[in-house]
């Protein structure tokens, strides 16, 4: 594929899928919505759904969506290899679509964050680090110990990366190797598993990007008493997936490489 047909994939696919499951985080916590208060499953499940809808809109261009999937598809060795010279468009692609999903959010969610905003418990946690609307656009610990954290993205995202790399091993009866269109499928149901087993912690980003873009686009937003975007805790969803693929990449490539 060219560069061009590459980034128009990634940005539209990256960008659904911070829109759903952004707004899933939107739906279940701003006031007013009709799913507020929905809980944790609908979140896992949501975010499941973006992943699914993400993967098959961007499918032309391997759907990434993320840039540990993208790193752990540069260091994979063998057929199916990434070539680096890919890299940098498919990062770039990434991010701007997740920045884009999360403007969508606001928009579609607009009313609910003014309401939600403008309560009084907000109005007195404007300078909170957190603020009291972060959870729609980025993840922060419900426990704060930054190296327990950091582990916990780099297991969850080491699932995520092991799950999507080994589906390349599957043979089926007529010699067709991997899952095809169905990879789409079983990867939305193991990042709706990591949610509702590995999510508790941290809240499990497993993709840079889905972290750190809402996060710019959290600290832009003419959001009031939106408190603050918690930079201290923004490297653990960044390079806890990162070190996560990696490491999925070096046993992959180990084992079956």
């Amino acid at each position: 594929m060219s560069s061009s047909d590459i980034f128009a994939s990634e940005v539209l696919g990256t960008m659904v899928l911070v829109l759903l499951g952004g707004g899933v985080c939107a739906a279940v916590n701003l006031k007013r919505s009709k799913a507020f208060a929905a809980g944790w499953v609908a979140i896992a499940f949501g975010w499941g759904f973006a992943v699914l809808t993400g993967a098959y809109i961007a499918q032309s261009s391997g759907a990434h969506l993320n840039p540990a999937v993208t790193l752990a598809l540069a260091m994979k060795e063998g057929k199916g290899a990434l070539p680096w010279s890919d890299v940098p468009v498919y990062l770039g692609s990434e991010m701007l679509g997740a920045m884009l999903g999360a403007v969508l959010v606001w928009l579609v969610y607009y009313a609910q964050f003014q309401v939600t905003l403008r309560e009084p418990d907000a109005v007195e946690l404007k300078n909170a680090n957190p603020g009291p609307v972060h959870g729609v656009f980025f993840t922060s610990p419900e426990v704060r110990k930054p190296l327990l954290n950091f582990l916990t993205e780099v297991i969850a995202t080491f699932v995520l990366i092991i799950a999507i790399l080994t589906q390349g091993l599957v043979k089926d009866v007529d010699g067709t190797v991997g899952l095809g269109k169905m990879g789409a499928l079983i990867t939305a149901l193991v990042v709706v598993g990591i949610g509702l087993s590995l999510g508790g912690p941290t809240g499990y980003a497993i993709n840079p990007v889905r972290d750190l873009g809402p996060r710019i686009i959290h600290a832009v937003l003419p959001l009031p008493n939106k408190g603050g975007s918690d930079w201290s805790y923004a490297w653990v969803p960044v390079v806890g997936p990162m070190v996560g693929a990696a490491v999925a990449a070096g046993v992959y490539n180990l084992a079956w490489g």
